[in-house]
């Protein structure tokens, strides 16, 4: 009896899990999902693989330090910013313009550096 609600109790906690994983993925709006173990890091020498799985690891986001990654023009960007965030580069472009617009790109460039002033 005790075995069988242990592994209850654990496939409902996998279950949430994989839930919350799923709802934020689609919160975050991705275009496509894509896992890092598939990542071809051979066709991009550029790339230091260990700090790339290191970011993996999210500890950037506890510390409340921000990361992005920038690439050429024209290879289909999403931005990693500052808690969790994540917004494609014309959506940067387009927040960047309309605050500089309203007199506020300040405002946005802090937010988005991690100054929490």
């Amino acid at each position: 009896m005790r075995e069988a609600l242990a592994f209850l109790v654990t496939r409902e906690i996998a279950r949430r899990d994989e839930r919350r994983i799923s709802m934020a993925g689609k919160i975050a709006q991705f275009p496509f999902v894509r896992e890092l173990d598939g990542f071809d890091f051979d066709a991009q020498p550029s790339l230091d693989q260990r700090q790339v799985r290191e970011l993996a690891t999210c500890r950037w986001i506890a510390h409340g330090d921000t990361v992005l990654f920038l690439r050429p023009p024209c290879t289909g960007k999403t931005l990693a910013l500052g808690r969790g965030q994540f917004v494609t580069a014309a959506t940067l472009v387009a927040m960047l313009a309309k605050a500089r617009g309203d007199g506020a790109a300040h405002l946005v460039s802090r937010r988005l550096s991690g100054d929490r002033t």
